[in-house]
């Protein structure tokens, strides 16, 4: 039934599922929408774990909930709306201050779309990127005092003329007119640069209280270079702490450390692609990929090692040890919680709103491989349950965000904006 040019299905499913929406062309709000439930039979909590597949190793986890956590499911009646169906591989989707969107796309462009999911503007005047692999335009985030200056932060996958490429952060202007970028500056480059593919870049950017950036790096995948996770010497593997100019925010934990970077704030990690502030704690969060078994999330603390690829839950995608196929070494971070096999976590986010109130305090993960979002629920540091959402809409869930109106927007590799909210 076509209502205003609007594709309506409503389906009562329970929330681990989701109904198959069709889409239609251009780039107006082309809104598909399922009405998603739990009809109240049985327990929402303290259910099986979700994960029913086989590990891909015998590893044990260091403590009790540090993997395959209790199921559970949301008992709030939602509603999911595709409200675009004709982005272009977005990245990275970023709430403006009147509640519409910044997405970037990985070929170059960034695009505003309006809170309904209508493309408005594409803003020209990009730096080029590497777009091969997981390479491209990749995270975007407003200066905290966007609304007075019309800073813009994004980073993004750069050729070198030295040859290699490597993680580039930069900062400009929006117009007036919001279609350009204006007086770009790359503020920071992740080096070394690397030659030997174009994987694992990273990375999310987020603000500190003192409005200066967190930036997380890729280690680049290659067996030759991925130990520079470990090193202080280098950019890659690690989060960075940097000033809104790019230098590094001073007095950090490697400061006085002989041949360390020091806008280094943590270190030993592999492809970390999610990084949010948890506003129950003001503790910064992040999520990484492991290699076939051992995605983590992590408490990141200043000067910690979180011991990629020393330690892992993962192996080889040969199906061999990671280094010496150790999981635990003093002076190392365990995770807070992993994944064997693999979900893939991209973009987290925490919901912080009343209006879908069993949500408030939990964690989302935009997974690829696993093709879901995850929704996580805490008691502190502590997993107490695991639901996964989406999961037969067979897409690979990239980013997302909480909007202005208590509603989950998600970006899909496959070109989707999706909306999930209080019926």
């Amino acid at each position: 039934m076509k209502i205003l040019n609007r594709l309506t299905l409503a389906i009562l499913i329970i929330p681990a599922l989701a109904a198959a929406c069709k889409n239609t062309p251009g780039n107006n709000s082309n809104s598909d929408s399922t009405t998603v439930n739990e009809p109240g039979n049985g327990s929402d909590t303290n259910l099986p774990p979700v994960e029913t597949k086989a590990p891909n190793s015998d590893y044990k986890p260091a403590f009790a909930g540090q993997t395959r956590a209790p199921g559970m499911r949301t008992k709030t009646l939602l509603t999911v709306t595709v409200i675009n169906s004709s982005l272009n591989a977005p990245w990275a989707i970023c709430n403006l201050p009147d509640g519409r969107f910044l997405i970037t796309q990985k070929a170059g462009t960034m695009i505003i779309l309006t809170s309904a999911g209508v493309k408005e503007k594409e803003i020209s005047g990009l730096p080029a990127v590497v777009n091969a692999g997981q390479g491209g335009l990749l995270d975007v985030n407003i200066d905290p005092q966007f609304s007075s200056n019309r800073m813009v932060y994004w980073d993004y996958a750069e050729q070198q003329s030295t040859g290699g490429s490597l993680l580039a952060v930069a900062k400009g202007k929006l117009s007036a007119d919001e279609t350009k970028m204006e007086n770009i500056q790359v503020i920071y480059r992740a080096k070394p640069a690397y030659d030997g593919g174009n994987l694992q870049y990273g990375s999310r950017i987020v603000f500190d209280q003192q409005g200066n950036l967190f930036v997380t790096t890729g280690e680049r995948s290659g067996d030759d270079i991925r130990m520079k996770a470990q090193d202080l010497s280098a950019g890659i593997g690690k989060v960075i702490h940097i000033t809104k100019d790019g230098v590094a925010v001073p007095n950090g934990p490697f400061a006085n450390t002989v041949n360390a970077l020091p806008e280094i704030y943590a270190l030993g990690l592999r492809s970390p692609e999610g990084l949010a502030w948890n506003p129950a704690n003001n503790e910064l969060w992040e999520a990484e990929f492991g290699p076939r078994g051992g995605d983590e999330i992590n408490v990141i603390e200043a000067g910690k090692n979180y011991g990629w690829p020393v330690i892992t839950y993962g192996i080889e995608y040969s199906g061999a040890k990671v280094g010496d196929g150790i999981q635990q070494k003093a002076g190392m971070e365990q995770p807070l919680y992993y994944w064997d096999p693999v979900i893939s976590p991209s973009g987290i986010t925490f919901y912080n709103s009343d209006v879908i109130s069993e949500w408030k305090g939990n964690l989302f993960l935009a997974c690829l491989s696993s093709q879901h979002i995850c929704r996580i629920a805490l008691n502190g540091h502590k997993v107490i349950g695991e639901e996964r959402l989406l999961a037969g809409e067979g897409q690979r869930f990239r980013a997302l965000t909480q909007g202005k109106d208590g509603a989950l927007y998600a970006v899909t590799d496959g070109g989707r904006l999706y909306r999930i909210a209080k019926k």
